[in-house]
């Protein structure tokens, strides 16, 4: 595995990294190179750190050549096994002569070796020259054994030669100090400052130095504010994170808001969200625990009076959300607010500069790239470089005209002409002259747009544009597929052509301008008639196109949500709806983030006639949130591929309601308290969600046979799931989190064959019933396969006699298919848990956050495919021992009680462990470990050259945990062990006389 961290790059195309490092894994991997690494990316300097041990003999590999000739610097750190490696001595030789090929830097480090003994390959050295000598002598091919004599030449040659130049000595000296020297060296020589610009900021150069000098120059003494401003597209939100990733560590806390524009627009997040976001930035905390706006602000105001804090708030539209986020009472010291806007003037309205000292404002404008920027990122997204390639100039040249400067104009339009041929290019412009291009950035963008491979990609642009921004990928895939659109195919392309982006949750993203030009490129069909369109997004065009009844044929897809179109900004509270859940299937919907806050009674005093509907003989696509229908159901196409009926005001959906060809039905927040009267047989249907509904009961099952998400998320009043879910064999994912009254799950949930995903979030009101459950589970797969039950059991008879006769399926406690399994907040206490769960062999990432176990329960260790392990906020848990080998991710932050976490002896990879707020912990096996000096053997400060430590065992010093400041404690001296370094803190101003 090859370990890379990119920060920036160059500006030449061919330049990736600042520094490559050359050492022996063996000697110093783990420690020295380990904090080395570390220190450099912390300076944002990009290092190339090969996490691979070659065997003498191996050739070079080909990407540490390409690393070497696309690095500034190399670091050579010469030690006892260095020259023992031929892949250490060939990196050595094609550093070199990349220093005498360019202006590579080369900076070598003698690690406990002497310097004339490199020189002169005496000592270790000269053996391991002597032992490569010996073992070419012994190659029968002739060619390859003169080969061998050549290089052992060049080794020699390069052995003199790194000796002879400046570099460090580590031989007794203290390893942090000599890391902080390299680092301070490798920064000033290789200015980073001005070298490391990505392609993406080509033309940014005063830009970044202006507001570099800002931040750095202004006084300590006061806080100022700094407004972007802008066009969209116009590298405002990319200015703003190179800027916050550059300075952020010069401040004590930090916080960067990005888009909250699009976010409070589109109900994706609520400033609320975004205030909690901020100050949990600020006070270096997960969990923001607070409900109301106005404390909140509060909060947030103490927080950055109190600390230097750098913020950057990105997306701004109004100046209400700059008072909302950072409140009116000024700032620490020092501190640095950036505001990124489309409006040049929004900041100066804020409350902050009517305060009595106000903090000083600078505005800085983009205003686009020059004729030859904009030639440059062009040709970087369409040829790789920042030059046109041979026969390309003219039409590099005239596209990058076109774009009149615009970033995100130059990266789509380039990315659409990347690789293709000078016809194709040439057919490009005819378009933009022949249509009187201008300089818009959606007609650029539309150019992109005509490019596309197929009509198929187009429509399904169109489609994500209109109504899929933010929904789940699979979900989407999955409707749209029924819709007849070639959908693995399309959104791969548009993800090629830069349309299209994927989250972090496997949700669709899509920048704000092509949204925007896509829901364009649809009004065009009929500017002044939305009724002849094909897609009707608009909140105000649905209600009145439904309201005058003017639907038509040629509509495929119309989203209403009624608290959109009453704004959100009502201060009658009655629901919380929340936004921006994959679950969702498309348009405006509910979620697990933020809550949009509206009336629902003013919501349901909008009447509208289903007999609006009746024309629309081609509606794929319909939701209609928090509406009161009226009319016959009997009017619902029955082209209907995905139904969205938030809010719906009846107790069970009609009978004539036309579903057969339904895909995915979403009913959340509804009046439901039971699916339909009578079972309905929709061999269609593959998604279902009904979160947060009235229902009692839920059943009618066997009807669903095509069923794949089940979502039952917050159904409250749930007490029963029908025993008929057993036979929904395509069912992939089922959530029942939070469903607070269901007692007991149905046995059946084990013949779901198919079942990857399980969420039972908070669906325990206590442990009990879970816990009954999951021992009656186990007990009777025991006495089913004939195995003797030693253990008493008061109900084991009962549950013998009663369940028996059913099927072995039945008996088995989890699908075995499981791959996900969420069991956060079920108050389940290591007893709740069944001896093993070797039954889910498949199971990969389990989340048991917020229960009181105490313990890791035993039957986790029995998964040997667990990968992702999540036991956070478990208050009471004191120790992970041994997770299974394959872990990957371990998060056990703010366990306030953990103490210890081990792994099992020889596990090769340890995982990445999350521990942030876990206060008490003192040991990760291998990584880290604290312990009191008083206790630690004295053959161990001796084996440091620490002999003279007795007079401050018995000392004590202030501790404290960096995101609890307030849990200061006073302590023994502790002695800090981090991968192999030892350090250690002691009062006074003295280092002690060892």
């Amino acid at each position: 595995m090859v370990i890379v961290t990119e920060f920036l790059e160059e500006q030449e195309p061919s330049i990736t990294y600042d520094v490559f490092l050359s050492f022996r894994g063996k000697d110093t991997r783990l420690g020295f190179i380990y904090f080395l690494y570390q220190a450099l990316v912390n300076e944002d300097i990009s290092t190339f750190l090969d996490d691979e041990d070659v065997e003498t003999g191996e050739e070079l590999k080909p990407e540490l050549a390409r690393a070497i000739k696309n690095s500034r610097a190399s670091v050579i750190v010469l030690s006892k096994n260095y020259p023992s490696s031929t892949w250490c001595l060939d990196e050595l030789v094609m550093i070199l002569d990349q220093r005498k090929a360019s202006n590579h830097i080369v900076l070598p480090v003698f690690y406990n070796v002497e310097p004339t003994h490199v020189r002169k390959q005496e000592n270790i050295f000269g053996d391991a020259l002597f032992e490569h000598k010996q073992r070419m002598e012994t190659e029968h091919d002739e060619e390859k054994k003169i080969q061998g004599a050549c290089k052992l030449e060049m080794w020699r040659k390069g052995l003199t030669e790194v000796a002879d130049l400046k570099g460090k000595d580590a031989n007794g000296r203290r390893e942090t100090v000599l890391i902080a020297e390299l680092v301070t060296e490798i920064s000033s020589r290789l200015k980073p400052h001005t070298q490391t610009k990505t392609a993406h900021l080509i033309g940014m150069d005063i830009s970044i130095h202006n507001i570099s000098s800002w931040l750095k120059g202004a006084s300590s003494k006061t806080a100022e504010v700094l407004t972007i401003w802008g066009m969209a597209g116009i590298g405002k939100t990319t200015l703003a994170k190179y800027i916050y990733r550059m300075h952020s560590h010069e401040f004590e806390r930090s916080s960067f808001i990005e888009d909250i524009e699009r976010k409070c627009l589109e109900q994706t997040y609520t400033l609320f969200d975004l205030q909690k976001q901020l100050l949990g930035d600020i006070l270096r905390k997960r969990m923001i625990e607070e409900h109301n706006v106005d404390m909140c602000t509060s909060k947030i105001e103490k927080a950055l009076f109190n600390n230097s804090s750098l913020v950057v708030l990105d997306g701004v539209d109004n100046f209400e959300q700059v008072d909302v986020l950072i409140g009116t009472k000024g700032f620490h010291p020092g501190s640095k607010i950036i505001v990124t806007t489309k409006d040049g003037s929004l900041t100066e309205k804020c409350s902050m500069f009517r305060i009595k000292l106000p903090p000083k404002h600078t505005k800085h404008a983009l205003y686009g790239l020059s004729t030859t920027e904009s030639l440059r990122l062009l040709c970087w997204h369409a040829f790789g470089g920042y030059e046109p390639k041979e026969g390309y100039v003219e039409a590099a040249t005239r596209a990058s005209t076109y774009c009149g400067g615009h970033p995100l104009a130059l990266k789509v339009l380039g990315s659409s002409l990347y690789n293709e041929d000078v016809a194709t290019w040439s057919d490009t412009f005819d378009m933009l002259e022949t249509r009187e291009f201008h300089t818009h950035v959606h007609k650029v963008l539309q150019i992109s747009f005509d490019s596309l491979p197929s009509e198929n990609c187009k429509e399904l642009f169109k489609h994500i544009a209109c109504f899929f921004v933010g929904r789940d990928r699979e979900a989407t895939e999955t409707i749209l597929k029924e819709c007849g659109i070639r959908i693995s195919y399309g959104i791969t392309k548009l993800i090629d052509r830069c349309f299209l982006t994927i989250g972090g949750r496997n949700e669709l993203k899509m920048h704000q301008l092509l949204q925007e030009m896509g829901r364009d490129l649809v009004s065009q069909e009929s500017p002044e008639k939305p009724w002849k369109r094909s897609r009707v997004w608009n909140h105000v065009d649905s209600l009145k196109l439904l309201k005058e009844d003017k639907g038509t044929t040629k509509i495929q897809g119309l989203v209403l949500a009624m608290n959109v179109y009453l704004s959100g900004l009502s201060k009658v509270v009655e629901h919380g709806f929340e936004y921006n859940d994959p679950n969702m299937i498309f348009g405006i919907g509910p979620s697990t983030y933020g809550a949009l806050k509206f009336s629902s009674s003013q919501c349901k005093k909008i009447e509208l006639n289903t007999n609006a509907l009746k024309k629309m003989d081609k509606l794929h696509l319909l939701q209609l949130n928090h509406i009161k229908l009226k009319g016959s159901y009997h009017n619902f196409p029955e082209s209907l591929k995905g139904l969205c009926l938030h809010g719906f005001h009846l107790k069970y959906i009609p009978s004539d309601l036309a579903m057969e060809n339904l895909v995915a039905l979403d009913m959340s927040y509804s009046d439901l308290t039971e699916l339909w009267k009578k079972p309905k047989l929709l061999g269609s249907l593959k998604i279902l969600n009904l979160s947060c509904c009235k229902l009692v009961q839920v059943g009618g099952f066997s009807g669903l046979p095509a069923l794949e998400r089940l979502v039952l998320r917050r159904c409250e009043c749930l007490v029963h799931v029908c025993e008929s879910i057993g036979g929904c064999d395509r069912l992939v994912l089922l959530d029942l989190s939070y469903c607070k009254k269901l007692k007991k799950l149905p046995t059946s949930i084990s013949k779901l064959k198919s079942l990857k995903t399980l969420s039972l979030d908070g669906c325990i009101g206590g442990a009990s019933e879970f816990e009954i459950w999951m021992k009656n589970m186990e007990l009777l797969k025991v006495i089913y396969e004939g195995s003797i039950c030693t253990k008493s059991h008061p109900s084991a008879s009962h549950i013998a006699q009663s369940l028996l006769k059913c099927p072995k399926s039945f008996l088995m406690p989890l699908p075995p298919s499981l791959v996900t399994l969420s069991l956060i907040g079920n108050n389940l206490s290591n007893e709740s848990f069944p001896k093993d769960f070797s039954s889910m062999s498949m199971l990969k990432r389990l989340y048991l956050n917020g229960n009181p176990i105490h313990s890791l329960p035993d039957c986790v260790r029995s998964l040997n495919r667990l990968e992702v392990l999540d036991v956070g906020r478990c208050s009471m848990l004191k120790s992970v021992l041994c997770p299974p080998r394959t872990i990957k991710l371990l998060f056990t932050h703010q366990c306030l009680s953990l103490v210890k976490i081990t792994f099992h002896q020889g596990i090769s990879t340890p995982p990445i462990v999350y521990y942030q707020e876990s206060v008490a912990l003192n040991e990760i096996q291998g990584m880290i470990k604290i312990q009191a000096i008083a206790q630690i053997d004295d053959k161990i400060f001796s084996s440091l050259g620490w002999n003279n430590i007795q007079h401050v065992k018995d000392q004590k010093v202030m501790l404290w945990d960096s995101c609890m400041w307030s849990r200061a404690k006073k302590l023994p001296i502790q002695m800090f062990y981090e991968f192999g370094i030892f350090s250690t803190c002691f009062p006074g101003k003295l280092v002690p006389n060892w």
